[in-house]
């Protein structure tokens, strides 16, 4: 066993940042942001100074921002028939979504099943743009108009989606374009406006902010989704309920940590293909999902031909290695990745991802590349017995 842990499974969650860590001890005992007394402004301005954060990282205004309890509950937020511009009602009749999308996403949220649309993706993972136009295209805007939801960068194999082209072919089709963006913020340069998005979801335990925390940012706050959370009047009557200001004040300072961080994403790419070139020295039959489509610079998700990933997965951590077989989302669950399944891999075994972070070291990397080669051993162990 590696004489310490070593964690390879940032797209699970990120280690808590200091900067983020001192943020939330210094908010823990703030008042409640809604009172009108000098207890309650001060804790609204950690609120709005997290908002700002927040919005920066992504191209966007601090007033567009709504603060979630998560990624999950943002996109059950936003994937709604009922929305309003102004105050008029503006309906959606259905969600298009993509095959290979996180749960949350796929679920639909508040739209009915049978309304739910999923447009497949190729051996790469990359969405059938051809077949999302056509979908769009035959759509009837009689019943209701289309909302496009899917994720800007896959949470397993990092791929990452033509967010431009599918957001001109929402607007095209006179509906919007939201993009699950939790993997992406922070590991690649995003804007609101350049990838052609009315909303993006955010989750601050991805970028290395405490769990608990997640935002909606809008292009705009004309046209919003019908609350999901009701109540208060808390988030400008958007998402009820008192402000979760230390888990806030977490996500700010890792948002601002994310931005001063894209610098540094080259030479996590750098370490990425280091280890890339590690598995197929030591598995030159392994199979790299999506490896020949644009990426994360962080994550690597690859098949062992002849082992099974859970299998592989218990002999890392043993090893003193955390890594997933898949996404966290779906530990526990037996079965294959819905992800694979989508790119056409239905029968394999599985897959391990190994997501990587600015702190991770060649260290590191080289104790994986020790620990793979005994995982490889046990395969050619088992295949002579058998």
């Amino acid at each position: 066993m590696a004489a310490k842990r070593i964690y390879l499974d940032h797209n699970a969650t990120a280690p808590l940042l200091p900067a983020a860590r001192e943020a939330m001890l210094q908010a823990l005992s703030a008042a409640n942001p809604s009172s009108v007394h000098a207890e309650g402004r001060a804790a609204r301005r950690i609120v709005e100074e997290a908002r700002r954060d927040v919005a920066a990282l992504v191209g966007g205004r601090a007033e567009h921002v709504v603060f979630t309890s998560g990624a999950t509950e943002a996109a059950s937020m936003l994937l709604t028939p009922e929305w309003t511009m102004g105050r008029a009602p503006l309906v959606f009749s259905h969600a298009y979504v993509c095959a290979a999308d996180h749960p949350c996403l796929l679920a639909g949220g508040r739209f009915p099943a049978e309304r739910v649309i999923k447009i497949g993706v190729d051996e790469n993972g990359l969405v059938h743009l051809a077949d999302l136009k056509r979908a769009l295209e035959a759509h009837d805007r009689v019943q209701g108009l289309p909302l496009v939801a899917m994720h800007a960068a896959n949470n397993e194999t990092g791929v990452i989606q033509p967010m431009a082209e599918i957001g001109r072919l929402a607007k095209q089709a006179g509906g919007v374009a939201i993009f699950d963006a939790v993997q992406a913020a922070g590991r690649i340069s995003l804007d609101l406006s350049a990838c052609s998005a009315d909303f993006l979801i955010l989750s601050s335990h991805k970028m290395g902010g405490p769990k608990g925390a997640g935002a909606l940012v809008g292009a705009t706050d004309l046209m919003m989704p019908a609350a999901l959370v009701r109540g208060g009047g808390q988030e400008k009557g958007h998402r009820a309920g008192t402000e979760n200001v230390a888990a806030i004040a977490g996500f700010g300072a890792a948002a601002r940590e994310a931005v001063a961080g894209l610098g540094h994403m080259e030479a996590v790419r750098a370490r990425r293909e280091r280890l890339e070139a590690i598995i197929r020295d030591k598995v030159p039959d392994a199979v790299i999902h999506g490896g020949k489509a644009p990426r994360l610079p962080n994550t690597v998700f690859f098949s062992i031909p002849g082992m099974k990933a859970e299998t592989a997965q218990i002999a890392f951590d043993l090893a003193g290695i955390a890594l997933s077989a898949g996404s966290a989302c779906s530990s526990g669950k037996v079965g294959p990745s819905h992800v694979l399944e989508a790119m056409g891999f239905g029968s394999a075994a599985g897959a391990l991802r190994v997501s990587i972070g600015p702190a991770t070291g060649d260290e590191e990397i080289a104790a994986f590349g020790i620990a793979l080669e005994a995982v490889v051993a046990r395969r050619k162990a088992t295949s002579a017995a058998a």
